[in-house]
């Protein structure tokens, strides 16, 4: 509480706290792509994605595409199952089943988006799994990021993620860690496949973030890096950050 006779410094840190711990502050879409690392979302991503959003006062609400999942895999042994789930119900685990169809989504009503990584993206937001550079994107992921980058509002991706942005927005800059390949980067060939389409590829650290301002487009390497979760986590951190920087 400000007292009447408040000094001016103590008004400013009082707002500035409010701040910090005001909700609805900003309006972020975080889009999921199932439950799962092998046919999903990283679950620890999308764990970190939401815990940073919260401790920073923002309000959220999550999307799936309505589809089946490319396959199913079981997790204990890595193998694909003959199961069959949608990318959208598996997603609401994640969500606690407060999820929306991605097909209903309203740019207007939000100040920027966040998409966690995870063979998902790959293989259900898109068949980069399946395509690599050659790949397609789902229409209503490339709506989704066309539309913010149109509004010129910022996008946040992590893990294998910026491979959408290097799809469909030419020349920007992202990064997906190290392009050296070694037992702690593992798909440091991802970096190749950026360069080859034409986007810069800019080298960091598990913990960091890179954001290319142009388009303000924010990524972070998570678990493309072999990596303890706390760092990933602190990378997630940093993306997030920068993405409310830019809301």
């Amino acid at each position: 509480m400000i007292s009447p006779d408040s000094s001016d410094s103590d008004l400013c840190v009082s707002v500035s706290r409010c701040r910090c711990f005001c909700p609805y502050t900003v309006r972020v879409a975080v889009l999921l792509s199932g439950c799962g690392v092998y046919d999903g979302t990283e679950v620890h991503e999308a764990s970190a994605v939401l815990v940073h959003l919260s401790r920073a006062g923002a309000k959220v609400q999550m999307f799936a595409p309505n589809i089946p999942q490319m396959h199913v895999v079981n997790h204990r042994e890595g193998k694909p199952t003959e199961e069959t789930r949608s990318v959208l119900e598996e997603s609401a685990r994640i969500a606690r089943g407060e999820v929306s169809d991605l097909a209903t989504l309203d740019v207007s009503a939000f100040d920027a988006a966040i998409i966690p990584g995870g063979f998902g993206v790959a293989k259900n937001l898109s068949d980069w799994a399946v395509k690599s550079k050659d790949c397609s994107v789902h229409p209503d992921v490339e709506k989704l990021i066309k539309s913010f980058h149109k509004a010129g509002k910022p996008l946040g991706m992590c893990c294998i993620a910026p491979v959408l942005a290097v799809k469909l927005l030419p020349a920007c800059e992202v990064t997906v860690g190290q392009d050296k390949e070694c037992e702690k980067w593992p798909y440091a060939q991802t970096a190749g496949a950026v360069k080859s389409l034409g986007c810069k590829h800019v080298n960091r650290e598990v913990d960091e973030a890179h954001v290319d301002m142009k388009n303000k487009l924010v990524t972070t390497c998570a678990f493309m890096c072999n990596a303890p979760v706390h760092q990933v986590f602190d990378g997630v951190g940093a993306m997030v950050r920068e993405v409310l920087k830019l809301a």
